[in-house]
């Protein structure tokens, strides 16, 4: 048995009608919502209207509507008004035109409904004019009133039904030149584009929203059960936040030999220190004790390659890095710059891939990258 509809009311195209059903496509009623209550007693609150000046409380026979037409002024407006300027609903949904549907606007969608033939002696007709909009690719327009005001719906094919989403008035519609007016009109470097481009296509898949995961939602109901079960609550994964901001993309071109960097200044005598693998693993381990109080855990065992290049992932350590990584024993790897990983852009998405698959992240210390923050992750996609 489908639900109740919201609307009933007929579709119209020219002489041809049939009865229909809206329903709404989307609710949040299923998340968790709260009372307020009173904390001493625990009994459920109720609200009263007091008057702003007088602080005394408004009966619901004292209140009415005003329209702001000054500072604390207000046009005194009576429901017999409202009534007398109401559009007449002939609960009907009549198309005016039908338009390609990349023509419309995506800021002009509002909410979506599901709309479902109501009477069977009427199923010919909604099929007809059904399969008619996906035989020509179409989107129907139409006009309706819902909730005392008149609504532009647009109404597609789904399935066996249609989809009716309304559509905003362009009065409702914020000009997106008072936001992007300020943005620089920027060229970017081919080689940068192709980078960009290789993070694309490794980030590539088929939109599964079956797969969202509302991780507050989910946080939140745990802890609820928990304590209904008078269990003492869990401690929530923090986040260290990032000391210092970053260029990502000079970071990358830099370490991945993309391009040749631009001229800086000499860097401090510390970091000209580092520059053998001892003194490269020790900065690492010094950045790993400085996250003992995030649960970080130094393994014994090296990951180095002696003097084999970064340019190949068949390097025996990191081969064996790797299976430490599948095998979930290892969650997050530091490495003093990102090339001590790979100077290969493809071999680079691939170690990526790798990282994401089995829940792993990694740090470049001397570069403040670090993706087991949602900064550091952002970044990373970006």
């Amino acid at each position: 048995m489908s639900p109740r509809p919201y609307w009933k009311g007929y579709l119209k195209l020219s002489l041809v009608s049939c009865p229909i059903a809206v329903h709404a496509a989307c609710s949040s009623a299923e998340r968790i919502s709260f009372r307020q209550i009173n904390r001493k007693t625990g009994n459920r609150l109720r609200q009263q209207l007091i008057d702003e000046e007088t602080r005394e409380v408004v009966e619901a026979h004292e209140r009415a509507r005003g329209y702001e037409i000054g500072n604390g002024q207000y046009l005194l407006i009576e429901d017999e008004e409202l009534e007398a300027i109401e559009i007449a609903s002939t609960h009907t949904i009549d198309i005016d035109s039908f338009v390609p549907r990349a023509e419309i606007d995506q800021r002009f969608f509002d909410a979506p409904y599901y709309i479902t033939p109501n009477d069977p002696v009427g199923q010919d007709a909604f099929a007809v004019i059904r399969e008619a909009m996906r035989s020509k690719a179409l989107v129907a327009l139409g006009r309706v009133v819902l909730s005392k005001r008149e609504r532009v719906m647009a109404l597609e094919p789904y399935d066996k039904g249609l989809i009716g989403t309304t559509l905003r008035y362009p009065y409702e519609v914020r000009h997106a030149t008072d936001y992007f007016d300020e943005i620089p009109d920027l060229t970017p470097a081919p080689e940068l584009l192709r980078l960009a481009a290789h993070i694309l296509d490794s980030k590539t898949a088929s939109f599964a929203p079956a797969g969202f995961r509302d991780r507050y939602e989910e946080a939140l109901l745990a802890h609820l059960r928990a304590k209904q079960a008078g269990l003492p609550p869990q401690p929530q994964q923090s986040f260290a936040v990032p000391r210092r901001a970053i260029n990502l993309i000079e970071a990358l071109r830099r370490s991945l030999g993309e391009d040749k960097p631009a001229p800086r200044r000499a860097p401090p005598a510390r970091k000209r220190a580092c520059t053998s693998l001892d003194a490269q693993r020790e900065a690492c381990e010094a950045y790993i004790r400085s996250q003992a109080g995030e649960g970080w855990r130094l393994v014994p065992e090296p990951y180095d390659d002696g003097g084999l290049s970064g340019a190949s992932l068949d390097r025996p350590a990191l081969q064996a890095l790797l299976a430490e990584v599948r095998d979930r024993r290892i969650d997050v790897v530091v490495v003093y710059k990102v090339d001590r990983l790979t100077r290969s852009l493809a071999d680079f998405a691939k170690l990526i891939e790798i990282f994401d698959a089995h829940a792993a992240s990694f740090v470049s210390v001397t570069q403040s990258f670090n993706t087991t923050t949602s900064m550091g992750r952002l970044t990373l996609n970006i």
